[in-house]
């Protein structure tokens, strides 16, 4: 019996049943350095999942925690009935960044909550409940959220105060367009969503959209894709928000921002963000230009959003990835660990797909009980790794955005040995 068992076994009596965990054997992580985490019983592992694409420079970056720790000796909280230093200065910063002209930023404490903000603000700017949203989309496990969900695993209810529209796109090689080339790929989706609006009755509110799907398994469309959907929505008014949570602050290597690689008609009028600009800390948000932003006409705050601990976080840490190029590290070491996960692949039979982007790497495999599979025995081997897609087949890698070649090989002789032990193969 392992020394977290007993917690186990508590975790199961006092929460529920629905909360995921990993492994047959679940662990419990104590403390982490760099691009490792220990658990309770000793044992190093490499971390390629990072808490779900948070923990995006390093595990007890040294400017982060002292941020922090500063911080916390002096006030841990106030709320947004006051003024912020911290977060106003975090807010300028982020909004430079976006590229959205005369940009404003709400501070929010996830990504479920940045994106239910960004269809508040839609919805009430457009005066309508219709979204569009992507098939094998994941935006959060609100009321709201989970509604634009395209993803059934992640979907709990069909109940939803939103009236969704689902198009064609977010996977590229799947679905009924999937043997065309990229651009009649994205040519037959733009037919589709003109389709689609063709039939709807009143004004659509706005078109959400990962430009890399996180929990959908790493999908992605042909660069360009959401460019030619803005034509489209831009003509009738639709606001496009882009959901960065996973994709934002440099991971996917080409860009800063994923919608980057769809930039021919300029920035989303809605961004949100969460996850990595944190490092850990409990951090997300919305970014949209002044008009969209102000339309609320009814007070609103967030007790939590922009804490003083987590701006300070929100700070070091946006600081440190910057300084040190951790997007140019990702385009280097991702494409490196890409190449050589593709190679590993090539010969076995049961992986139908490695693909990504900088350190966001998805290896799709026949089934989900391999890749279930595949991640036991990576675990055994010192390797975190994590899962998705819509039938849980694709084995999602997203380590630090601060990893090293080595660890990067390291890590990749590992994977190969769990997919050659579950494939069967010699």
């Amino acid at each position: 019996m392992s020394d977290a068992a007993p917690l186990h076994r508590r975790h199961r009596s006092v929460l529920p049943d629905w909360l995921a965990l990993y492994y047959a054997d679940p662990i419990e992580l104590t403390h982490g350095e760099g691009r490792h985490v220990w658990d309770s019983e000793g044992r190093r592992y490499l971390d390629f999942f990072g808490g779900i694409l948070t923990t995006m420079t390093a595990h007890a970056l040294p400017e982060v925690t002292k941020a922090v720790a500063e911080q916390a000796g002096r006030i841990l909280h106030t709320s947004t009935l006051y003024l912020n230093r911290s977060m106003v200065e975090l807010a300028e910063r982020i909004a430079r960044l976006s590229h959205i002209p005369d940009a404003r930023v709400f501070f929010t404490t996830s990504g479920t909550e940045a994106n239910d903000t960004a269809l508040l603000l839609a919805t009430t700017y457009r005066r309508s409940n219709q979204i569009l949203a992507m098939r094998n989309s994941y935006h959060g496990r609100s009321f709201s959220t989970v509604g634009i969900t395209g993803n059934r695993s992640w979907s709990p209810t069909s109940l939803s105060p939103l009236q969704t529209l689902y198009v064609h796109g977010g996977v590229r090689t799947k679905g009924p367009f999937a043997q065309l080339d990229d651009q009649e790929f994205t040519d037959a989706c733009v037919a589709d969503l003109r389709d689609l609006l063709g039939q709807t009755r009143g004004q659509v509110a706005a078109l959400i959209a990962e430009p890399v799907q996180g929990v959908g398994g790493f999908t992605s469309p042909p660069d360009g894709l959401y460019a030619a959907f803005r034509e489209v929505l831009a003509a009738e008014g639709i606001l496009w928000i882009a959901d960065e949570v996973q994709t934002g602050w440099g991971r996917t290597g080409e860009h800063f921002w994923g919608w980057q690689a769809h930039a021919q008609h300029g920035p989303p009028d809605i961004v949100t963000f969460a996850k990595g600009i944190g490092n850990g800390a409990s951090i997300g948000g919305v970014i949209a230009r002044a008009e969209v932003m102000n339309c609320l006409d009814a007070n609103s705050i967030s007790t939590f959003g922009g804490s003083p601990v987590t701006m300070a976080a929100g700070l070091a840490n946006l600081s440190y990835l910057l300084e040190n190029d951790l997007q140019g590290n990702a385009r280097r070491v991702g494409g490196l660990l890409l190449e050589r996960l593709r190679a590993v692949a090539a010969p076995l039979a049961g992986v139908v797909e490695v693909r990504g982007r900088g350190l966001m790497i998805g290896v799709e495999l026949e089934s989900p009980q391999a890749a279930t599979a595949v991640l036991e025995a990576a675990r055994a081997r010192g390797l975190l790794i994590g899962k998705g897609g819509l039938r849980g087949d694709v084995l999602r890698i997203a380590p630090p955005l601060s990893l090293s070649v080595t660890e990067a090989e390291e890590g990749a002789t590992i994977l190969a040995e769990a997919l050659r032990e579950v494939l069967n193969c010699d």
